[in-house]
């Protein structure tokens, strides 16, 4: 697949979930999802050697943060994954080394690591994804500081609903950059873009240009 959407209910809102693909195959179409993105979530490997090539100098982790701050994307949230297969397991030690660094590497980009949300996960266990985990005793919850106020939380689902909630140009003329042309079978030609300004809905008449 290039990327995938998903609508997600939590407490605060409906979020649209986009799954694009990291590998360096489909670093257009990762382009092309992230490019819509309002917050991007970092999931970055704890297991050993996996977090040291991901922030290596043409790691994908460097890359991908890059690429999301260069996309306009200005909220992040870091998923420290797979704190299962750290040594020692959900090792707290570990967790702290790799928020330092990653911190470092995206303050140097333009995020503000105070603002960001780092939070120690195993999506495989299902650790701190949804419910506080009972394996990580240590970790005392994110916190977040940045002007529209403070946010803390111990879940990934938590540091989504601290979400700021972009405004939208609603009472402007549609606007919709393309990104990208799709041809799919069965389903036809597949226009693929970002709502910047204005209303699209289902039944209009659009004007292409140039």
């Amino acid at each position: 697949y290039h990327y995938r959407y998903r609508l997600v209910e939590i407490r605060n809102f409906q979020i649209l979930c986009n799954h694009a693909p990291g590998h360096r195959d489909f670093i257009k179409n990762m382009i092309t999802g992230t490019s819509q993105a309002d917050c991007a979530v970092l999931i970055v490997a704890a297991g050993t050697g996996e977090f040291e090539a991901g922030i290596s100098k043409n790691g994908q982790t460097r890359e991908h943060a890059l690429l999301a701050f260069t996309l306009g994307v200005k909220q992040l949230i870091v998923g420290v994954n797979k704190m299962d297969s750290t040594e020692p397991p959900y090792s707290e030690t570990r967790f702290e080394e790799i928020k330092k660094e990653v911190s470092s590497y995206i303050k140097k980009i333009g995020y503000n690591p105070a603002a960001v949300a780092f939070v120690p996960i195993s999506g495989w266990h299902g650790d701190n994804m949804l419910e506080v985990s009972s394996k990580m005793p240590w970790f005392k919850g994110w916190t977040v500081e940045r002007k529209e106020g403070k946010a803390e939380g111990k879940c990934l689902i938590e540091a989504l609903d601290a979400i700021l909630p972009p405004t939208r140009p609603t009472d402007k003329a549609l606007r919709l950059p393309l990104q990208d042309v799709y041809k799919i079978g069965g389903i036809g030609t597949v226009p693929v873009g970002r709502v910047e300004t204005g209303v699209l809905k289902p039944g209009m008449v659009v004007t292409f240009a140039p």
